[in-house]
């Protein structure tokens, strides 16, 4: 009797670990496929500025362009900062709720500050080489109107629509502001290539130099035009006896050669080590 209850309890205890490891695989796969951490908020309202509709709108705007994207996008609104830097408390916050995709924790998170009119992004993972400086500004230069106007939902909203925008031409291979020479306008967000500035250029240049030329003709009233070159030379004023060419200088042009920087990842991103050491892209201004 007692080696038939050994042999039961030996016999659940073999069944048991077996079961136990089936789990944790079943586990570890289900978080491997959707590659983000658990369920979380991507819509941070600590400023009391958007309508429960307005937050449930963004939420599932934010969530199906991550998981479309592979790259998290979130948005913060705080009163106040509790004394830090915008750039430490993003990273702070983005990390607190274990944002990203991956095991880089791909993301993009946008924080506004009503305490001092300040807005922040900070980029992580795939998101630093996708959201150049240049592009983090051109989305700052976007959404700044709607915020100083107090348009918060307006302004989130756009942010999503750009961030998805820029993911996809990144992934095509167009990354915004790497190599393009494109110029943002920061009052109407219109980008002109570079090709077309240099034809307006030439256009302005020709008019400018036709009605120039064209005037100083009009005041040429007293002179002909002359056949032979010595017509222009006064009879007995030119007398060349002996001639030398003399160098006097040169010009020497020298262009530095481009140096590797490690806080630049060639992709237009400049980078920077958070408080916890890990790596982030990030910019902001004022609303």
């Amino acid at each position: 009797m007692h080696k038939k209850i050994i042999s039961i309890l030996f016999a659940i205890i073999l069944c048991l670990c077996m079961i136990i490891p089936a789990f944790a695989v079943e586990s570890s796969s289900t978080t491997s496929n959707s590659g983000f951490a658990n369920e979380y908020s991507r819509v941070l309202d600590y400023a009391d500025v958007l309508s429960q509709e307005e937050n449930d709108k963004l939420e599932a705007q934010f969530g199906e362009i991550a998981n479309r994207q592979k790259v998290d996008i979130v948005i913060c609104f705080a009163n106040s900062l509790d004394g830090k830097k915008t750039a430490d408390y993003t990273e702070t916050l983005y990390e607190k709720h274990n944002y990203g995709y991956g095991e880089n924790k791909d993301g993009i998170m946008l924080l506004v500050s009503f305490e001092e009119h300040d807005w922040y992004i900070a980029t992580r993972g795939y998101a630093i080489h996708a959201f150049t400086d240049a592009g983090i500004q051109y989305i700052g230069n976007q959404i700044k109107g709607d915020l100083g106007n107090g348009n918060c939902y307006a302004a989130a909203e756009y942010f999503g629509q750009i961030c998805d925008e820029l993911i996809s031409d990144a992934k095509n291979g167009n990354v915004y502001g790497e190599q393009t020479g494109a110029i943002d306008n920061e009052d109407t967000g219109f980008v002109l290539p570079p090709p077309m500035w240099i034809l307006i250029s030439i256009g302005a240049g020709l008019i400018v130099a036709l009605v120039v030329v064209g005037s100083m003709k009009r005041k040429l009233k007293t002179v002909n035009l002359q056949a032979a070159a010595n017509s222009y030379l006064k009879s007995g004023s030119l007398n060349i006896t002996e001639s030398n060419d003399i160098f006097l200088y040169s010009n020497v042009t020298r262009t530095a050669k481009p140096k590797n920087n490690d806080n630049n990842n060639g992709s237009g991103s400049s980078t920077h080590e958070s408080s916890s050491g890990n790596t982030y892209g990030g910019g902001g201004g004022k609303f």
